[in-house]
C-alpha cells in the first residue's frame, strides 16, 4: 500500500462512482460508520453524485488507477439559512486504514469547504467510530452534541456524537 504522499486526491467523476460504492456498501453491510440498511445501487449512488455541486464536492484519494477511498461535503439542511454549512464524510477502502488517507482527504475537504466560503463543517461519527472521532478532533473538530440511541443496526441502539470545525469566526 502507498504511503499518503503517493495519493493523489482529485474530484471525483461518474467513472469513479463503482469504485465509491464498493467502499460505501462494505460498510452498509458490515459496520456503524453508517447507519444505512441497504446497500447503494448503481442508481442511487449515480442520483447522490449527479446532486453534487462546486460547494458539495465528492473527492477521491487514488493510487496507481486505484480508488482507496472518498470524500464529500453535502448541505447539513437544506434550508437557506444554513448554506454556509456542510456535513463532511470520509471512507476509506477496508483494506487500507490507517496509511494517512482519512487525513489527507478530510484535509483536502477542509480547504474546499473555505474556498467555497463555507462557515462551519460538521462531522458525525457512531460512539463505536473511536478512529472517526480521535481524526476529527486531531484536526480541531470539537464535540457539540452526544445523541443517545438515535440509530438502530444489528440488534441495538446505538449513539451519534456530532463534532463542528468552525472556518470562519465571523459571518
Amino acid at each position: 500500500m502507498p504511503p499518503t504522499t503517493d495519493a493523489t486526491i482529485r474530484l471525483a467523476g461518474v467513472a469513479d462512482l463503482e469504485a465509491i460504492r464498493a467502499i460505501y456498501n462494505y460498510y452498509v453491510e458490515r459496520s456503524t460508520c453508517t447507519y444505512q440498511l441497504e446497500p447503494d445501487t448503481e442508481q442511487d449512488r449515480l442520483a447522490w453524485f449527479q446532486q453534487r455541486t462546486a460547494a458539495h464536492p465528492v473527492t477521491v484519494a487514488e493510487w496507481g488507477q486505484e480508488v482507496l477511498g472518498w470524500a464529500s461535503l453535502s448541505p447539513w439542511k437544506p434550508r437557506g439559512g444554513y448554506a454556509r454549512s456542510v456535513e463532511a464524510s470520509v471512507y476509506i477502502r477496508h483494506d487500507c486504514h490507517r496509511l494517512g488517507l482519512g487525513r489527507a482527504l478530510a484535509l483536502d475537504l477542509i480547504e474546499r469547504a473555505k474556498a467555497a466560503g463555507h462557515h462551519t463543517i460538521l462531522g458525525g461519527a457512531c460512539t463505536t467510530q473511536t478512529a472517526s472521532l480521535a481524526l476529527q478532533e486531531s484536526l480541531g473538530f470539537v464535540r457539540v452534541a452526544h445523541l443517545r440511541e438515535v440509530g438502530y443496526k444489528f440488534g441495538r441502539w446505538l449513539d451519534v456524537v456530532y463534532t463542528q470545525l468552525i472556518l470562519t469566526p465571523e459571518g
